[in-house]
């Protein structure tokens, strides 16, 4: 999951890129012109921002200058003119796309230059806890919360499947590996410890007779 930084003046198009960055789980940030725009990208971290070329009060051109180097991006923008992609690519861009778009592809693209920078499904965030895949480090409010080791496999094995209800041996099998013999009981006491260290008595699911699913909302 990242979070995107959309910066769009045309409503509509503002919310369908919104609207489809949460359907594959990404969050977002939405403004709507370059004062705005320059703000957020001052004062926030994004993994990404979509920004449109032509915008009131300062152009895509003028806040790329302000984007950290390392945070990625895709300029949208409706002028059919190859020396504007040209210049957009020299002022650091990662990628670009024509307006009218199919979402598909921008979505697609997304992927793509997350991929290339490293920056996809880094860090998994959900109520006020933020789980960091590389480090593997969980923190909530800043705060990092502790975890045995069996503990952190079994959570990133439920974010990592999220919304996918898993049995209790298919988590055994995969948080102890293959050759552990114990019995699913221990899946049961740790994941309750999950859920009370981390606040997600109501994300974590029981699935009847079955195993348990990290509910996320989509």
């Amino acid at each position: 999951m990242a979070h995107i930084l959309i910066v769009e003046d045309e409503t509509s198009i503002n919310d369908l890129i919104a609207m489809n960055l949460t359907l594959v789980g990404h969050t977002y940030e939405q403004v709507f012109d370059g004062i705005d725009a320059n703000r957020s990208i001052k004062e926030k971290r994004f993994d990404l921002i979509v920004m449109d070329i032509m915008l009131p009060e300062r152009d895509g051109f003028v806040l790329i200058s302000e984007v950290p180097n390392n945070t990625p991006v895709i300029f949208l923008t409706a002028k059919v003119n190859l020396t504007d992609g040209v210049k957009g690519f020299q002022l650091g861009a990662d990628d670009f796309i024509l307006k009218p778009f199919e979402t598909i592809e921008l979505l697609a693209r997304i992927e793509a230059v997350l991929r290339r920078t490293q920056r996809s499904i880094q860090v998994f965030a959900l109520d006020g806890a933020v789980v960091n895949l590389n480090s593997r480090v969980v923190t909530i409010e800043g705060n990092e919360i502790e975890l045995t080791l069996r503990e952190y496999e079994l959570l990133e094995i439920l974010i990592k499947n999220k919304n996918i209800a898993l049995s209790r041996d298919k988590l055994l099998a995969m948080a102890w590996d293959y050759e552990y013999c114990g019995e699913t009981r221990t899946v049961d006491v740790h994941i309750q410890k999950l859920r009370k260290k981390l606040n997600w008595e109501h994300r974590i699911k029981t699935v009847y007779k079955l195993g348990y699913r990290l509910e996320v909302d989509t």
